[in-house]
C-alpha cells in the first residue's frame, strides 16, 4: 500500500520533466502563476482516465490492440505538434503575453488534460507501477489501486504547482527582455516537437 518506497518512487516519477511539466513551465513563464495553476490542474485531471484504465484492466487491452494504441498515439503526436506551433505563433495559446493569464483557466486546464489523455503509454505505465505496491488481497485490489492513484495525483499536482510558481517568479525577471522571451518560445516549441517525435516512435 502507501509505503515510503511507493512515495519515493512516485515522487521520482513526478519530478522527472515530462510533457506535463513542460506545459506547466511554459504557461508559468508565458502567462503567470494563475495560468500555471490551471495547467497543473489540467495535467493532473488528465491522469484520471489512465488510472481508471489501469484499475479496470483496460490498459492491457490498449497494450494488446495495435490499432487502438496507434490511433491514440498519433492523436497525441498531432496535439504536441499543435502545441509546438502555438509556442511559436505570436498570440498563440502558449505565447508570451505582458499581463498575467489572459486566457480562460478552463481552456488552459483542458489543454493540459489532453496532453496526458492522448498519451497511450500512461495507462501501461500505471499498470506496471501500481500492482507491485498492492497488498495481494484480491478483494481490496481495486480500492488499493484507486488509493495509490489518488496519492500519485496529489503528488503530481503539488510538484507541478511548485514548477509553476518557480516559472512565474522567473517570468517577472525575464519579461523585460523580448529577445529572451522569444528564445524561450522557440525553445518550448522545439521541446514539444521533440516530445512528439519521441511519442511517434513509441510502441505498445
Amino acid at each position: 500500500m502507501i509505503t515510503f518506497q511507493f512515495l519515493v518512487t512516485a515522487l521520482v516519477v513526478v519530478i522527472a520533466p515530462g510533457t506535463g511539466v513542460i506545459y506547466t513551465l511554459a504557461l508559468g513563464l508565458g502567462q503567470g502563476r494563475r495560468a500555471a495553476f490551471w495547467a497543473a490542474s489540467g495535467c493532473t485531471i488528465g491522469i484520471v482516465p489512465h488510472l481508471a484504465a489501469a484499475t479496470l484492466g483496460l490498459a492491457a487491452v490498449l497494450h494488446t490492440s495495435a490499432v487502438l494504441f496507434t490511433l491514440v498515439k498519433w492523436a497525441g503526436v498531432t496535439y504536441l505538434l499543435y502545441l509546438a506551433w502555438q509556442s511559436l505563433k505570436e498570440g498563440g495559446a502558449l505565447g508570451v503575453i505582458a499581463t498575467d493569464n489572459q486566457q480562460s483557466g478552463w481552456i488552459i486546464a483542458q489543454r493540459g488534460a489532453l496532453i496526458n489523455i492522448l498519451n497511450p503509454k500512461l495507462s501501461i505505465f500505471f499498470l506496471a507501477l501500481l500492482p507491485p505496491f498492492l497488498s495481494g488481497n484480491a478483494a481490496t485490489a481495486t480500492t488499493e489501486m484507486a488509493l495509490l492513484g489518488a496519492v500519485f495525483m496529489a503528488l503530481t499536482f503539488a510538484v507541478f504547482i511548485l514548477y509553476g510558481v518557480f516559472a512565474a517568479a522567473a517570468r517577472r525577471r525575464l519579461l523585460g527582455s523580448e529577445r529572451v522571451m522569444a528564445w524561450l518560445g522557440r525553445s518550448f516549441a522545439a521541446i514539444f516537437a521533440a516530445l512528439a517525435g519521441r511519442l511517434a516512435f513509441e510502441r505498445a
